[in-house]
């Protein structure tokens, strides 16, 4: 299972650079950890295998008068072979998400 993300900040208009960001399988064993680059990213995890994972945010690094201290995206890996790209739009008091491509 490859994996990446795209961090943006939706009240600046800009990507969020050096966002801790860490990918997780359902049981809580770490599989790949980092920050975004400057432009916001993490562009690619081999981490192997399907099931449940969750990507972990530490927005509260990155925004300190956020209202999510921490953003949790579970999602299901069902094509191990197929790329998954889990973007995060942020601002203080809310945050978005969808399966990218």
């Amino acid at each position: 299972m490859s994996f990446s993300t795209h961090v943006l900040d939706a009240v600046t208009g800009r990507p969020a650079a050096g966002v801790r960001v860490r990918l997780e399988r359902d049981d809580g064993q770490v599989l790949a950890e980092g920050r975004t680059d400057e432009d916001g990213r993490i562009k690619r995890w081999d981490t192997g295998g399907g099931g449940v994972r969750r990507v972990v945010f530490d927005t509260g690094a990155y925004l300190p008068e956020t209202f999510y201290p921490e953003v949790v995206i579970a999602f299901t890996v069902t094509d191990p072979e197929r790329h998954h790209h889990v973007p995060l739009l942020l601002s203080p008091y809310a945050y978005s998400t969808y399966r990218g491509s």
